[in-house]
């Protein structure tokens, strides 16, 4: 039954599911709050919420880092809670497909698996497909063509940069640099500059309104943090070059990698790269002028898309769409 089939991208900033019945994308910050170190309190939206503002007696934490499951058993009882509540449709005995990255190990990679094989949902089945593959065919291209693809998955904690030809990845490298790391930078350079301590959910504000890929000018914003050498609270207005000074390095980290992996790419491959262009895909990717940049690094053009933290999930529903695809999942021995 399509109604019984869910794809699900669990990601360090979000978790997305969606629903073969009816097409729609479900998304839930992957948060977790704990209370008194035992006691689950809240997760997702609801949780991210209390992110910096909580008293001692509640922490927030985030369950996924670096793209595998650190936090096994709560995740699951987020998983479990929030399919009851929030997803429409039959949940026991449906069918799960999930993503996930490619440089992780078969443990990690199992840890996926078993979060839903595991779980009181009594799955009928568990498969699992390669995040780029996923992202590739979400983004309306065709894995199965003799093409070279080039994606560039642009995620909260790490990137990755893969190259697709005949169902397959002939390279791909998991780099430990994403949004989150844009927000520490950001952080601990208005610190160093300012002698100001601002939280993650401003560092990200100023990321998304200020950072640009190329150093644009985007205008400045009035925030509030704290001062270090007073304690108190103050008003400051940071600029885009705060903010463009701040990400620089991390953001050149990203083009390196993408360089490595073009310089290993075989010539025909790279032949129809160039061509076809780089696919940008991640939340990320919604970083002002993050196209402009990678192709300033690599002279090749960049082709971005609505939606970029959508791809993965919507790519899954059209892997079981399409019976051509369906080898391109897999299972694994419980």
């Amino acid at each position: 039954m399509a109604a019984n089939i869910y794809g699900v991208d669990i990601g360090t900033a979000n978790i997305k599911v969606i629903s073969k019945a009816n097409d729609q994308v479900f998304c839930e910050k992957d948060a977790i709050a704990i209370k008194n170190k035992k006691e689950f309190y809240a997760y997702g939206d609801e949780a991210y919420a209390m992110y910096e503002k909580t008293p001692s007696s509640i922490s927030v934490s985030f369950p996924v880092v670096n793209g595998v499951i650190a936090d096994f058993n709560n995740m699951q009882r987020m998983i479990e809670d929030m399919f009851e509540k929030n997803v429409k449709g039959h949940i026991k005995n449906a069918e799960f497909i999930i993503a996930v990255p490619t440089d992780i190990t078969e443990v990690e990679k199992r840890s996926f698996y078993e979060l839903f094989y595991k779980s009181k949902m009594r799955p009928k089945t568990v498969r699992l497909c390669e995040k780029p593959i996923a992202a590739a065919i979400g983004r309306g291209l065709d894995v199965k063509e003799s093409t070279g693809l080039l994606i560039v998955d642009l995620g909260a904690d790490t990137t990755e940069v893969s190259v697709l030809s005949l169902s397959g990845l002939v390279y791909s490298d998991l780099v430990r640099v994403g949004g989150n790391h844009l927000d520490d930078a950001i952080i601990a350079h208005i610190k160093r500059k300012y002698s100001l301590v601002i939280g993650h959910k401003t560092a990200q504000q100023l990321k998304m309104e200020l950072g640009s890929g190329v150093g644009a000018d985007y205008g400045t914003r009035v925030i509030v943090g704290r001062d270090v050498v007073s304690g108190l609270p103050i008003e400051m207005e940071i600029s885009s070059k705060d903010v463009n000074e701040a990400i620089g390095e991390q953001l050149e980290n990203i083009c390196t990698s993408i360089k490595m992996i073009l310089e290993k790419t075989p010539p025909e491959l790279a032949k129809d790269i160039i061509y076809a262009g780089i696919y940008v895909v991640g939340g990320t990717s919604n970083l002002h002028d993050i196209d402009k940049m990678i192709t300033n690094a690599t002279n090749i053009k960049v082709n971005l898309t609505d939606n970029p933290e959508e791809c993965t999930v919507r790519g899954l529903v059209n892997i079981v769409a399409e019976k051509r695809f369906n080898s391109l999942l897999y299972n694994l021995k419980s």
